[in-house]
């Protein structure tokens, strides 16, 4: 048995193609939402979320230009599951942090709660009903942030939409189904190539072995990048 699926009973999720009113089994809350478990248990965005504050004080404390490995370290702290909408901003804030480190120009304690705020607008399940994987979007984010760019921007506001682009075309060439591990990653090794092609900042680009697939009721095994056995990664 995979240890996590349903966060109330571990019973495997459904996703619905409309939305239906649920109540949070947590704090009760009700709201529109397309999935539940198989027992019909809905965590909303916020339950699933809590205690995601905690990345502040590890991104602020990070001295790493390597964006894989300061994911990594999030995705170790207890707030984080295999899946869920807390990738959303994990992304992003990894990239933020190892930009930072690697000569980027911002507060990167601003750019953080920039992303935070972002990033948490972005729901679970994005990837299938959106046709737009958070953690892609997550990416786009990043270089929104790190170049400014607003609705009105020129230069920004175009590669921010081609490195949200980017980072999509890699997962998607991945295939489904979601993996909020493998996507992240995707994402991440996207974003530090076009941010050393686009805005000459040199991360730390590391190809993650994967340590989730344990976890993981819908991994890919050998098709995965990341797998020990897969493919090479991008």
């Amino acid at each position: 048995m995979h240890p996590e699926e349903c966060l109330i009973c571990k019973a495997p999720l459904e996703y619905l193609t409309q939305d239906e009113i649920m109540e949070c089994a947590i704090c009760h809350k009700k709201e529109s939402s397309k999935t539940r478990c198989v027992k019909g248990h809905y965590v909303c965005n916020d339950c699933h979320t809590q205690g995601m504050d905690s990345i502040f004080g590890l991104c602020l404390a990070e001295t790493s230009t390597d964006p894989i490995a300061i994911v990594r370290r999030m995705m170790d702290l207890p707030f984080c599951h295999m899946h869920g909408p807390e990738h959303h901003v994990m992304v992003g804030a990894a990239l933020l942090t190892a930009y930072k480190n690697a000569g980027g120009q911002l507060d990167l304690e601003k750019a953080l709660r920039e992303m935070y705020s972002r990033g948490k607008e972005v729901p679970g399940g994005a990837c299938g009903f959106w046709g737009a994987c958070g953690a892609g979007i997550s990416a786009g984010q990043f270089l929104s942030i790190a170049t400014q760019s607003t609705p009105l921007s020129a230069e920004p506001w175009g590669l921010s939409n081609q490195m949200t682009a980017r980072a999509l075309e890699r997962i998607g060439k991945a295939g489904g189904p979601r993996c909020c591990k493998r996507d992240s990653f995707l994402a991440i090794l996207a974003a530090v190539d076009f941010a050393r092609e686009q805005l000459g900042v040199e991360m730390e680009r590391t190809l993650p072995v994967c340590s989730y697939s344990s976890r993981n009721s819908q991994c890919i095994g050998k098709r995965c990048p990341f797998s020990p056995a897969g493919q090479k990664a991008p």
